[in-house]
């Protein structure tokens, strides 16, 4: 008789923002001429800049043509992709061609990467967290059962995020050795950055425990204070531990394209009995059996927002996102909400008054403001009593949000 794979039993009925968009439409049935501002997934809504689409329409024109077409490409990326990428992000870094693997999205990689690992390796994660990275390793049998009680999974260490440590928990906090560690900085969802002593301790501690690092730095471009890495590899030793996720969608809007990059150095070696194994050999391996690249048209896209061009369009859009961000954070604070993060994220975390839940509070938002936002709890209960809003809209809605609520 079949069987199915009884860890997917124990993941949440569904995804956090499938409910979201559940209750939202419910609310549209009875609602239909509510105005509703969406501040919810972190979505981004200004074009694909001129150059990227000018590459793009380039390269499809390549493609059909007889003498410049291409059919599969090489799984670990084109080499005329990673080695810009080597060269506009990690000059000086040490980081070679090689070690960088082009993808379809930071979401997949950061939780395909667990495939990698032994079905019993201890995994730690942030409380709140970007929910991929639980649920990955709930799919993969990491986990106990989910405790109603505590909000949490057995057999994951949770590392608290929270206004008292300034959401940068240390190895200090940890109450038992975790084979991997992730960490996101800028984070999701509370729009905080590591600083780098901090993340300097991690890597210490990630060598002297024969730890891995899983660090995902998809939101680094939005870094803007000095004392924050926008790469783990700045950090000394980070090569020997470290593996580190980046992504196109909201620094260049290609979250309907998808493309995206894993680092994994070869520094990296677990030991195992009598065997050295190299991670980076062994996703290698992983990537040509189950994956088949990501387009060339693609490829070309993400290549030109290295040009020149390409770089200023790229800024003056994530400028504006940084605007709309400083615009919540100053409207909230109009209307006497204390809020984190909004400063080096698009993100910012609001903290609910009058010691309401989550979801109440998102009610609030959704029936008296007609603003969606996303409830903290939703990103674990080291969330509860926090919702995220995304700096991801328009700015006209923005602001208009910011109105409603002061």
């Amino acid at each position: 008789m079949i069987r199915i794979n009884e860890n997917f039993l124990k993941l949440k009925e569904s995804y956090l923002f499938s409910t979201i968009q559940k209750k939202v439409d419910e609310y549209k049935m009875k609602n239909s001429n509510a105005n509703l501002i969406k501040m919810g997934i972190g979505d981004v809504t200004r074009p694909i800049p001129k150059t990227v689409r000018e590459a793009m329409k380039k390269a499809v024109d390549e493609m059909g043509d007889r003498a410049t077409f291409r059919g599969y490409g090489p799984e670990q990326g084109y080499e005329f992709l990673r080695e810009k990428i080597v060269e506009k992000e990690y000059k000086g870094l040490g980081i070679e061609a090689d070690e960088i693997f082009i993808s379809d999205g930071a979401k997949c990689d950061t939780g395909n990467i667990v495939e990698l690992f032994d079905t019993h390796a201890k995994v730690a994660i942030t409380d709140p967290v970007y929910p991929v990275y639980l649920d990955s390793n709930i799919m993969y049998g990491r986990t106990g059962k989910f405790d109603e009680t505590t909000g949490r999974y057995e057999n994951i260490l949770y590392m608290e995020a929270k206004e008292e440590n300034n959401f940068e928990p240390s190895p200090q906090e940890l109450k038992e050795v975790p084979d991997l560690i992730y960490i996101c900085s800028p984070n999701n969802p509370t729009g905080m950055a590591m600083h780098k002593n901090c993340l300097e301790q991690w890597v210490n501690y990630a060598k002297e425990q024969h730890s891995i690092i899983l660090f995902d730095a998809a939101y680094e471009a939005f870094i803007e204070e000095e004392n924050i890495p926008h790469s783990i590899y700045e950090i000394e030793g980070a090569k020997e531990v470290a593996i580190e996720f980046k992504s196109y969608s909201k620094t260049a809007g290609f979250t309907g394209i998808r493309c995206a990059y894993t680092v994994i150095p070869k520094e990296i070696i677990v030991k195992m009995e009598n065997k050295e194994i190299l991670l980076n050999k062994l996703w290698n391996r992983r990537q040509c059996t189950k994956f088949n690249g990501v387009s060339y048209v693609t490829q070309r896209g993400a290549e030109a927002i290295y040009s020149e061009e390409g770089e200023k369009e790229i800024q003056e859009n994530i400028r504006y996102y940084k605007e709309n961000a400083k615009i919540i954070r100053d409207g909230l604070a109009k209307a006497g909400i204390m809020a984190y993060g909004g400063i080096n994220a698009p993100y910012v975390w609001l903290k609910i008054p009058n010691k309401m839940s989550s979801w109440e509070y998102f009610e609030v938002l959704l029936d008296k403001y007609n603003i969606i936002g996303t409830p903290g709890v939703g990103f674990g209960p080291g969330g509860e009593g926090f919702i995220r809003l995304t700096a991801f809209g328009d700015r006209e809605k923005t602001k208009e949000a910011m109105e409603r609520l002061a």
